[in-house]
């Protein structure tokens, strides 16, 4: 028989990816038709947050803020689309969602931080920047994130697994050298499509980061 005084602590499972407790719909790279649909959130489970890692349509972010009540943090990307018309025909962010962009935000009880584009690869690029320019850029996104940051939300990938084959998508060694110095328990990027093979996440051997492709849409818990 069983004693019901008798309580089993279960014992944590060593290589289980990090948990922020949080679940999260991740977005980047496509209008995906399970979202963009007229009965959207309809048989998505709770989330708590939006992740949205670049190369989406400002109306296609303001359309998912629209439809949930959860806040939907994003990065742009290499394409020059997170952006909507305004009244007067005016190019302007979206409107009701979070960028987060070279700064640090705190939605759903988590510390974001931000970074845009991808590694220059053409000349004239929107989008792009320049080595230097993330070197600059991403140290004083880690002097920001000095107390510590749960995510990183990126459009390019860091360096390893995520890389791309071709030039324009390959890793990027800045957004790397924050993740050695910031350690964020999870990095959700978008840029790498499904057709590149790869697989969807990994744990990174030197940090323990895990790393998340954000291609479509998927729901991770954190």
């Amino acid at each position: 028989m069983n004693d019901p005084s008798h309580t089993v602590t279960a014992v944590p499972d060593p290589s289980a990816p990090p948990t922020l407790g949080r679940r999260a719909l991740l977005l980047a790279d496509m209008v995906h038709p399970f979202v963009y649909r007229e009965s959207f959130p309809q048989g998505l489970p709770d989330i708590d947050l939006v992740l949205a890692a670049g190369d989406l349509p400002g109306s296609y972010l303001e359309f998912v803020a629209s439809k949930l009540t959860v806040p939907v943090v994003y990065v742009h990307g290499n394409h020059a689309n997170e952006t909507v018309t305004d009244e007067d025909d005016r190019r302007v962010p979206p409107r009701g969602v979070i960028a987060a962009h070279r700064r640090v935000v705190v939605e759903a009880g988590l510390r974001i931080a931000g970074w845009g584009g991808a590694p220059r690869y053409r000349h004239g690029g929107h989008g792009q920047y320049s080595s230097a320019e993330a070197s600059w850029g991403l140290g004083l996104l880690a002097l920001q994130a000095r107390h510590g940051v749960d995510v990183l939300l990126t459009h390019a990938p860091p360096l390893g697994p995520h890389g791309g084959q071709d030039f324009a998508h390959r890793g990027d060694p800045a957004i790397t050298r924050f993740v050695r110095r910031r350690r964020p328990g999870v990095l959700v990027h978008g840029h790498i499509h499904e057709y590149d093979g790869k697989k969807l996440e990994y744990v990174d051997d030197t940090t323990g980061t895990r790393v998340l492709n954000a291609y479509g849409y998927r729901i991770v818990d954190l």
